[in-house]
């Protein structure tokens, strides 16, 4: 049977794989801004599709975005794109 050291070992290997090359002095570059692009993903996730759909249906029109947030009277969706994180 594995003992507490042997889990606490394989989370720790699990996680310097998933920190790649980044040493901790450079944990801020990267995680804070991953950070905080997750937590904008997860807060516009519930329009995401409406937004998409009303974009895609208004490409080429004469509203620009500006225009078409306040007469969604929604939060813009950030970037355009279709994937999520």
């Amino acid at each position: 049977m594995p003992s507490h050291q042997d889990h606490a070992n394989l989370i720790w290997q699990i996680a310097d794989l998933l920190r790649g090359p980044y040493r901790p002095p450079r944990y801020e570059r990267v995680m804070l801004p991953m950070t905080v692009l997750r937590r904008f993903d997860c807060v516009l996730s519930p329009t995401k599709a409406k937004v998409l759909a009303e974009a895609a249906r208004r490409k080429g029109g004469k509203l620009g975005n500006e225009a078409l947030d306040k007469v969604r009277g929604e939060r813009r969706q950030l970037g355009g794109s279709g994937p999520t994180l």
